[in-house]
């Protein structure tokens, strides 16, 4: 363990640290009951992974996180609406395409479209599939980089979207058509 710790330059070091905080700041946020909360801990955790995505530089990841924290707010207050989420898609492709360094930057663009389509669109189960396919991807560019933190901060998102569709399927059993 110490001769790993040895052979990784200060950045990357860093890199380290802020996927472990952005991990820590998902675990609280998704913990949390009130909605509030859970969007600004996920700004918060947004913001310690583009920190973590420059300091491995991953450029495309660090830009297109900078506009996950964008979308959050958006797509909270315009949900449905197909102009602001095709003007966010626009500048997602944008951002991606004067960044793109490796055919592994794939990954967070594919993550960002989802995660845009997924929040502006959907709902329920929907939602979360899409949402998990996006933490999927963003798990892939995770395993590239070599971040601890981000593996597991978007292997605790799929889980716990796992765990969600799961209730979610069960309650609409249980109470056909209501709407969950």
């Amino acid at each position: 363990m110490t001769e790993l710790m040895s052979e990784l330059t200060i950045a990357e070091i860093l890199g380290q640290v802020f996927g472990l905080v952005a991990l820590a700041f998902c675990i609280v946020g998704f913990a949390n009951k009130n909605d509030d909360r859970l969007m600004v801990l996920l700004i918060s955790a947004n913001i310690a992974f583009a920190l973590m995505f420059a300091f491995f530089q991953s450029w495309t990841a660090a830009a297109l996180t900078v506009l996950v924290i964008v979308r959050i707010a958006l797509a909270r207050r315009f949900k449905g609406n197909w102009s602001i989420m095709a003007g966010l898609l626009a500048i997602n492709l944008l951002v991606a395409w004067l960044t793109w360094a490796t055919a592994t930057d794939i990954f967070p663009l594919m993550a960002a479209v989802l995660g845009t389509v997924g929040m502006f669109l959907l709902k329920g189960i929907a939602l979360r599939i899409v949402l998990g396919l996006a933490a999927l991807s963003w798990m892939l560019n995770n395993i590239v980089i070599g971040s601890v933190g981000g593996i597991l901060a978007e292997a605790m998102v799929l889980v716990t979207n796992v765990i969600t569709i799961y209730r979610l399927h069960r309650a609409r059993l249980k109470y056909p058509g209501v709407d969950l």
